[in-house]
């Protein structure tokens, strides 16, 4: 019997340590310290491709109406950024922000492997704080996607950052000119994937929290 209490016990232990560690749910975005997107770029271009079904897991994830939140903390950083792109004739363009928790739970029993979905863990890190966007850049003439070498959730070594197999000068360049337009708001790539880009903060354990996206 000793032996089975202790079993339990310790199973109790295990799964109290596995559960996520949330803070109270908010009633708002704004009560998580999140703003939309377009409140400080008005005229944002906003493509969530998670609240449509052309994604790596096939279907849509978030409301059609969802909107791009992010924290608080870096939306004079994405001004800042995006008015040194228009400068040269471009605009970002923005596929992913906030993300709940629950997305990314399903993202990662749809794809895993931690090298390409991030494993949800007890606390909230990067898009689930709300601290990391997935961007690329536009023509503000055109509306064009400029080349980049890859589309969004790309597999493939072709992805990482600073790739050099398979990606052309050009896309190179172009990869160049997106991380150095997003450090002037203070965001940094992350190396894998030459469209995310992290915020202050955005490696540090936040509180799990569940902001409606609509």
């Amino acid at each position: 019997m000793r032996a089975a209490a202790a079993g339990l016990a310790a199973l109790a232990v295990v799964a109290a340590t596995a559960s996520p560690v949330a803070g109270a749910d908010p009633a708002t975005a704004a009560d998580a310290g999140f703003v939309d997107v377009r409140t400080v770029i008005p005229d944002a271009r906003v493509d969530l491709r998670y609240a449509t079904a052309d994604n790596f897991v096939g279907k849509p994830l978030y409301p059609a109406d969802a909107r791009c939140l992010v924290h608080e903390s870096l939306s004079g950083g994405l001004a800042a950024a995006d008015a040194a792109f228009r400068t040269r004739g471009a605009q970002l363009v923005f596929w992913d922000c906030y993300r709940p928790h629950a997305v990314q739970v399903e993202m990662f029993e749809a794809v895993p492997d931690p090298n390409w979905v991030a494993r949800p863990g007890s606390y909230a890190r990067s898009h689930e704080s709300g601290r990391s966007v997935d961007v690329t850049l536009a023509d503000v003439r055109t509306g064009q996607l400029i080349d980049m070498g890859t589309g969004f959730d790309d597999f493939s070594p072709r992805a990482q950052a600073f790739a050099t197999a398979g990606v052309t000068e050009q896309q190179q360049a172009n990869r160049a000119w997106l991380r150095d337009g997003m450090r002037v708001g203070g965001l940094d790539v992350y190396a894998g994937e030459w469209w995310h880009f992290d915020g202050p903060n955005a490696d540090v354990n936040m509180p799990i929290v569940d902001v409606p996206l609509n």
